[in-house]
């Protein structure tokens, strides 16, 4: 098998995915069971079937070309592709109550998230700038209907649009970038831009031009500092279905365009691009962890959370190239890729329970809507404060293995610049810790000022306490789940 071959067999999951997303698309619409009940279990076989397929192609190791040597089916995209297909179906059985009390659970929940998917499998096994594009657009505009969804609702039209302008902004910058990149290379195809480079025989001025507008792009689509003025906004105005949908699984996809475009295209140039994240990653840091404090807003809080927690994903891919050596990039992106997996899992949670406490005409978006949660449901403010000590980074939850992992990269490099940024990094998670122990804080010792029964249904109930379980078992038994991120970046470094 070779570059130019087409291989169906590569890209199986993704025409599965595509021809499934079609068919609820028509069938949804003989669907008359008011909590849509048939399309859901539709939904969630064809995910579970996706999934089982990415599964076994992680499993099987190899690294197959489709479309032409357009897109890679390697471990690293499999393993990614599968956890956010995981993701995503958690997503949904979250949001499905939610939905169902605010007239949001339609057909266009179902097959919109099912192509947010399909554009997020894309661009985590694409090859090629116009295959990472398709994938990010096909992404980014189903969210930006996604958002929108709730037309009677002024908070959330006017998200959909500061983030479908900002968006559009944003993969401006990403395609002039990559056209850029084609001007100084000759190619649009990853591999053959990284032998460009190694040869040496491009423009590189030119070339340092299109990588800014690159991490530019991605800097959005991860929304780091300073391309993050749309997350806080997006995140409150939304639906919180959809906020879930947006801060979950296209976290992975950002961070798999990255190392495809940086890492996979661009590592003979990382001393130019690593500089560049070591500026975003602490700013991020910095304002996400200061913003989050003044916030009242719960959704909010967690919006400016999720920036301070992308900078120190950051972190880790600015350790993979030390003094123009690559010893460090397996251990390097390893861990930033465990820390993206982790953190996605927590945000899986956080927001499944917000949800799980919102009812008909309520909200529960502030902080003080959780105030004597621990006097009404003791399960579930314990299962929320499992989410918080993890995004916290308190042992023994899993986020904060995830933060030693990337601080072990850092440190490991003996550059004393790492050892300075693995100093502030530790500095500013402290500062970080407040918001986090102030919602358990509410949750434990203020009085309840909500006596409304909680009410849930079982599948949520079982999913939530898995959740948190997942939470606390990965963070005593990391090792697993951080094998299996190395042996993905190993192989696709490899390749």
């Amino acid at each position: 098998m070779t570059m130019n071959d087409m291989n169906w067999d590569g890209v199986l999951p993704h025409l599965l995915l595509l021809v499934m997303a079609l068919f609820v698309t028509l069938f949804d619409l003989w669907v008359r069971h008011p909590r849509r009940t048939p399309t859901y279990l539709v939904v969630q076989a064809s995910l579970a079937a996706v999934a089982l397929l990415l599964l076994q192609d992680f499993t099987d190791g190899v690294t197959k070309y489709a479309m032409q040597g357009m897109v890679v089916a390697d471990p690293m995209g499999s393993l990614l592709g599968f956890f956010a297909t995981l993701a995503v179906m958690i997503t949904l059985a979250y949001a499905r109550p939610y939905a169902e009390k605010r007239d949001l659970l339609k057909g266009e929940l179902f097959t919109l998230s099912m192509f947010v998917l399909l554009g997020i499998l894309v661009m985590v096994s694409a090859n090629h700038f116009l295959v990472v594009y398709l994938g990010l657009e096909l992404m980014s505009l189903s969210l930006y209907a996604l958002v929108a969804l709730r037309r009677d609702h002024p908070p959330a039209t006017e998200a959909a649009m500061k983030y479908f302008v900002l968006g559009a902004l944003a993969s401006g910058f990403l395609l002039y970038g990559l056209s850029m990149l084609y001007g100084a290379t000759g190619s649009l195809s990853i591999p053959e831009v990284y032998q460009a480079i190694l040869g040496g025989q491009i423009n590189k001025s030119v070339l340092i031009f299109g990588i800014v507008f690159v991490v530019a792009g991605l800097g959005f689509k991860l929304g780091a500092v300073p391309f993050h003025m749309w997350v806080p906004d997006v995140y409150q105005g939304a639906p919180t279905a959809v906020t879930l949908l947006i801060g979950g699984a296209p976290k992975l996809a950002a961070f798999a365009i990255t190392v495809r475009l940086l890492v996979e295209g661009m590592i003979g140039l990382a001393f130019d691009w690593q500089q560049m994240l070591v500026v975003m990653a602490l700013a991020s840091l910095l304002i996400g962890n200061l913003a989050a404090i003044a916030q009242s807003n719960l959704k909010r809080m967690l919006a400016y959370s999720t920036i301070s927690q992308v900078g120190f994903m950051l972190l880790g891919l600015t350790a993979g190239v030390v003094n123009g050596n690559t010893l460090s990039a397996a251990n390097a992106y390893s861990s930033a890729m465990f820390y993206a997996v982790t953190y996605v899992l927590t945000t899986l949670g956080t927001f499944g329970l917000i949800m799980l406490l919102s009812r008909q005409g309520f909200e529960s978006e502030q902080i003080s809507d959780l105030a004597g949660l621990a006097r009404r449901s003791p399960w579930y403010a314990g299962v929320m404060a499992i989410f918080m000590f993890s995004l916290a980074g308190i042992p023994p939850m899993v986020g904060f293995y995830a933060k030693v992992a990337v601080l072990q990269a850092l440190v490991t490099t003996n550059v004393p610049a790492y050892l300075w940024l693995a100093v502030a990094a530790v500095v500013l998670s402290l500062v970080g810790a407040f918001y986090y122990l102030r919602v358990v804080k509410v949750m434990f010792f203020d009085p309840p000022v909500d006596d409304a029964p909680i009410e849930s249904t079982g599948e949520v109930r079982t999913l939530l306490t898995l959740n948190g379980a997942a939470v606390v078992v990965f963070g005593l038994l990391p090792g697993g789940l951080m094998a299996l991120c190395a042996q993905a970046i190993v192989q696709a470094l490899g390749t």
